[in-house]
């Protein structure tokens, strides 16, 4: 998806920047995406090469690696990313963005010395771990257990569905310190070499060139020193953290949609039925009229959300609603290409093929449709 050259959101710097990251993709990675997918992985090069371009940077300072903090930015990676129709390189890429924002931001500076610089140059991965076992979307209720013993925290427990979770070398963990409920939790940087902790892969729908895992915390001693913030006071560091990983997955959703679109043009204007172009009936060209005015509208809505976001508001609702808007265009736009595409869309190789697979973990992750729309109705006093 293109920034607009009307739109009164994106600077000259912006749209130079969209222009370097358009071609990167298109050399290092979309060339390159069904090989990676059906291998389930793509080569950890990928994330120095990633770097160097400054897709791993937005949102942090340049005295760490980063490129600034505009959310704007963010916004133009994640879009420029998805124009490679594969969720598992984008997710895989960028599991940093759910990981060290806290870190940044709640993290001493010793912390923030050992941890960013290397990560935001590509030679370490960053995971976040907060989804566990026993549920997903309720943080408060998590029951991964970390007990201070001198100099040390012991954590046990498990957390799964840990996107970079076989590759990390650090993972932001969110554990128990205190009693049940939003009060007791606290937030820890685990490196991925610590004693106790082991992880096993997991086989998904979708996002196959992605490395998801389950981690297992067996006794698992970290340095007391690796506390980000205060002990129990875990809650508002997870939580501010989601608002730009929504607005992350409601950028790529967007921009999927539009690939769902281009390669539905493309197709229909070359597949011949009936003897004349699939593209020259009126059905199939409303089918792609419908897919782009919803995804126009929640594009403007969505560049509407980053500008509050710099202007330091926190529109949580609205980003959740967003959110919603967002991934059920996704699933609609992903659906009308594979009918667009009949037989060819069911085929492994199929850029909408791969994609209407990916659909259902947008919806749910960082938050699933149902939860997102009870927080907006709480935004909304209801």
């Amino acid at each position: 998806m293109s920034v607009s050259g009307s739109s009164p959101f994106y600077s000259d710097e912006h749209r130079e920047f969209r222009a370097v990251l358009d071609k990167f993709v298109a050399k290092e990675i979309t060339p390159f995406v069904n090989e990676w997918d059906e291998a389930e992985a793509f080569p950890r090069e990928l994330y120095a090469k990633a770097a160097e371009v400054g897709i791993l940077g937005a949102g942090f300072p340049e005295d760490y690696g980063g490129i600034g903090t505009d959310a704007f930015l963010r916004v133009i990676i994640h879009q420029a990313l998805a124009q490679a129709g594969c969720g598992g390189v984008s997710a895989g890429v960028i599991s940093s963005y759910i990981s060290m924002p806290v870190v940044l931001h709640h993290g001493t500076e010793a912390q923030r010395q050992e941890v960013l610089p290397d990560v935001l140059a590509g030679r370490k991965i960053a995971a976040l771990a907060v989804t566990e076992p026993s549920g997903g979307s309720d943080v408060a209720g998590l029951r991964t257990t970390a007990k201070r013993e001198g100099d040390e925290y012991v954590i046990n427990g498990e957390k799964t569905f840990i996107t970079s979770g076989m590759r990390a070398d650090w993972f932001t963990v969110a554990a128990r310190t205190g009693a049940a409920g939003r009060g007791g939790l606290s937030v820890f940087l685990v490196p991925g070499d610590a004693p106790g902790l082991s992880r096993t892969p997991l086989k998904k729908m979708g996002w196959w060139a992605s490395d998801t895992a389950t981690l297992y915390f067996d006794d698992c001693r970290i340095p007391a020193a690796n506390i980000l913030g205060e002990e129990n006071g875990g809650w508002p560091l997870i939580m501010g953290n989601f608002n730009y990983e929504r607005l992350d997955l409601v950028a790529q959703s967007l921009a999927f949609s539009q690939v769902c679109i281009d390669e539905s043009i493309a197709y229909a204007k070359e597949r011949m039925t009936f003897g004349k172009p699939l593209i020259s009936n009126q059905a199939i060209r409303h089918k792609i009229v419908d897919m782009s005015r919803k995804v126009n509208s929640c594009q403007a809505w969505m560049e509407l959300l980053a500008w509050k976001l710099n202007q330091g508001e926190n529109p949580a609702g609205e980003i959740a609603q967003c959110k919603v808007e967002a991934t059920t265009t996704f699933e609609y736009c992903a659906r009308e290409a594979v009918q667009i595409f009949g037989g060819a869309g069911y085929l492994r190789g199929a850029t909408v093929e791969r994609l209407y697979r990916e659909v259902r973990v947008q919806a749910i992750g960082g938050g699933s449709e149902e939860v997102m729309r009870d927080l907006a109705a709480k935004q909304l006093g209801l």
